[in-house]
């Protein structure tokens, strides 16, 4: 072990993950160390940038047969996600890529640029049936690299031309930009939104979630949703344990003021290598209350840092659980959140006619 201190190798501003940890498959561990010697310590780090590279899909949509999930489909146009929300579940997926679910996870990102084309050819398969796709459950395809990209506008112009059903899950503001597909969708019942807001405090987002837009400017998205009349689902996810859990009440109703319709919620739940980076990220962030939040994430998962069992690991286990569970139900009552929201329509599906088609009379 060096006895010198390892000096960083970037500044990291806008990111969330304080390092990356070994990538699980690999074989071999890596440690860094440093010897004293070539040491400047007035030389400044170069900031960590955002590396996109591109991934030609194969097929568009994934299929799940996850009983804790409303949906068996979905898409997505990005891997990784430049968010960087410190305790995303979607992390250790990086992995699969050779890829570390730290830093890589916020920085090393994958875009899928044929992904509307793909989908089409998917949905023109005459033994293709209509269903719910849902886009923004792995990584958000509202995050910043796709104002310049725009995969997920393309791919919603796909949705569109096939009237086919789609529920997006998004913190990114950009969405906005879309209201002139998703209003008209919405007025076919063939579209829903639902915003993920976890704190209504500047400071804790930013800390926690540092390049999402502020909570301000996504009630202000919520609103301007609504009154393009696009359904709008807040979701409080996740509840954070002694750091987010005592604004339950003020999140849900600020976004019924907003104008949402319905309401959900999470625990937070923190799989494999996303336990020790949010570890990290408290002790860095809030060391005052580390102990106190990791101890009440074990006691939501049965002592441990994470359950993965179906049913209990997106609501908890527990007295701290059920006391959420009342609370969220009592507001959500109170504010007229408490409802479903009606199904997407799938009647109205069908392939767009080709350049060159001949059209019906009738």
């Amino acid at each position: 072990m060096s006895q010198y201190p390892i000096r960083p190798q970037h500044r990291r501003p806008g990111r969330a993950a304080m390092t990356n940890p070994d990538i699980r498959y690999d074989r071999i561990a890596v440690e860094a160390v440093d010897d004293g010697w070539d040491i400047d310590e007035d030389e400044p780090l170069p900031v960590l940038r955002t590396d996109v590279t591109e991934e030609r899909l194969r097929q568009a949509i994934s299929r799940n047969h996850s009983p804790d999930l409303s949906f068996d489909r979905s898409v997505n146009p990005y891997r990784g996600c430049e968010h960087g929300c410190i305790y995303c579940f979607a992390r250790p997926s990086h992995a699969y890529l050779g890829l570390s679910p730290g830093l890589d996870f916020e920085t090393k990102l994958i875009a899928r640029p044929n992904a509307a084309a793909q989908l089409c050819k998917e949905l023109s398969n005459p033994r293709y049936r209509p269903a719910m796709i849902a886009i923004g459950t792995n990584t958000d395809p509202y995050q910043p690299i796709e104002k310049e990209r725009q995969i997920m506008r393309e791919v919603l112009g796909v949705l569109r031309d096939f009237n086919h059903p789609v529920g997006i899950v998004t913190k990114g503001a950009l969405i906005e930009r879309d209201i002139d597909i998703l209003g008209p969708m919405a007025a076919k019942g063939l579209t829903r939104v639902g915003i993920s807001i976890t704190t209504l405090d500047p400071k804790t987002s930013r800390a926690m979630e540092p390049r999402v837009p502020s909570p301000a400017a996504r009630l202000r998205t919520i609103r301007r949703l609504t009154d393009a009349g696009v359904p709008v689902r807040v979701m409080v996810s996740p509840v954070v344990p002694a750091l987010t859990d005592h604004e339950l009440e003020a999140i849900l109703e600020a976004a019924h003021d907003a104008g949402a319709v319905a309401a959900s919620s999470i625990v937070l739940r923190l799989p494999r290598e996303v336990a020790g980076l949010f570890r990290d990220w408290l002790t860095a962030h809030y060391p005052d209350r580390a102990a106190r939040v990791m101890g009440r994430v074990r006691e939501l998962h049965g002592g441990k840092d994470y359950d993965p069992n179906f049913g209990s690991r997106m609501t908890g286990q527990g007295a701290w659980a059920a006391m959420i569970r009342q609370r969220f139900q009592l507001a959500t009552r109170k504010l007229g959140l408490d409802r479903s929201l009606p199904p997407l329509r799938t009647d109205l599906f069908a392939k767009p006619p080709a350049p060159g088609d001949q059209l019906d009379l009738f």
